[in-house]
């Protein structure tokens, strides 16, 4: 088991172990004490996890209830985050009690905004089921909803009170979905380790790799808690990833949208042709996609509501070499030209 403890503005541990989920009871007592426990699940995890998760913590003393949403992107929304405090509040939890995200990034994120806005803030724990939720979302206190208008436009910096990663689960994720997961691990490699990105040649994501990218992720998130500044690396190919995933209505998951988007960034930014082919042929080898049939002109009109532009620019990521990545603030007709250069050279 390793403990990556997190000194963020609320300081908390991140524990990765195989085999934890049936002690997350456990672990929740001793991190936030007995009370009634909120579990927030979705319709693919609540049949495999939610009764587990269940047993742990009514062993430990807990009072479990329980709000399953619709699987997908497009159950982040207003509506479940008004349903679910509505739901919070008929079942009169407290300001003592806690809300549990048993889910992916999508579950993760909901829930982490409904904890920070019911009564101004209640305690709560992420247990990421999705490789994507281990490595990225689950970690750093980024909480959200979508809006009609783009991904993540309503949201809060809210940290959660204990993260519990047991990677057994992810045996039983789709190919898809953990591929999904392969993206933000590659791009955490490119932006923070060379090392982890040459053991990624491999092709095996192991507990230690996923400890490791929390690790980078935690660096990152403690210098910069409230993405003004450094934080904003962790964004790298995700101003265009997420306008892709909004021009498929969702159709194309966000691993796969963000690992189009760094493959974009690379082919227009990265003038050492050994390093661009080096990132293009790690997501190929992940089986993840690098091309898409969008427009350029289709794509720059969605990045313009990208909650990370600037009255007439944007501040985008972009790689120099493996292991090392660069904040750069460009003009929106800057952007233009990359997203137009890197459709073009797909």
């Amino acid at each position: 088991m390793t403990v990556v403890r997190v000194n963020a503005s609320r300081k908390y541990d991140v524990i990765i172990g195989e085999g934890i989920f049936d002690d997350i009871g456990k672990l929740a007592k001793k991190a936030v004490g007995i009370c009634k426990a909120l579990i927030i699940t979705d319709t693919n995890v609540e049949p495999l996890y939610a009764q587990r998760l269940t047993d742990s913590l009514k062993k430990e003393g807990f009072n479990v209830i329980k709000y399953v949403i619709e699987a997908g992107e497009a159950s982040k929304n207003a509506d479940n985050f008004i349903k679910i405090l509505n739901f919070a509040a008929e079942n009169h939890l407290s300001r003592s009690d806690v809300f549990f995200a048993l889910g992916g990034g999508v579950v993760g994120d909901l829930t982490g905004f409904c904890a920070a806005s019911y009564l101004r803030g209640v305690k709560f724990i992420q247990i990421p089921t999705t490789l994507l939720a281990c490595v990225d979302s689950s970690v750093g206190g980024k909480t959200a909803i979508n809006l009609d208008a783009g991904k993540n436009l309503a949201g809060a910096f809210y940290q959660p009170y204990l993260v519990c990663c047991d990677p057994t689960v992810l045996k039983t994720l789709p190919d898809e979905v953990f591929k999904d997961g392969c993206a933000e691990v590659i791009k955490t490699a490119i932006l923070g380790d060379e090392k982890l990105f040459e053991k990624l040649k491999e092709k095996k994501i192991t507990s230690d790799i996923i400890a490791r990218c929390i690790e980078i992720k935690r660096d990152v998130v403690c210098e910069d808690e409230h993405d003004t500044g450094r934080r904003q690396v962790l964004n790298l190919g995700h101003t265009v990833g997420h306008a892709i995933e909004k021009l498929s209505d969702f159709k194309i998951s966000h691993g796969k949208a963000v690992a189009i988007g760094m493959a974009i960034i690379s082919n227009t930014c990265l003038t050492e042709s050994e390093c661009r082919d080096a990132i293009t042929d790690m997501l190929k080898l992940y089986e993840l996609p690098t091309k898409c049939d969008y427009s350029s002109d289709d794509i720059y009109k969605i990045t313009q509501t990208d909650k990370k532009r600037g009255s007439s620019d944007i501040t985008v990521a972009i790689p120099t070499t493996i292991g090392n990545c660069i904040l750069k603030t460009i003009s929106m007709e800057t952007l233009k030209n990359i997203i137009d250069k890197g459709v073009s050279n797909q």
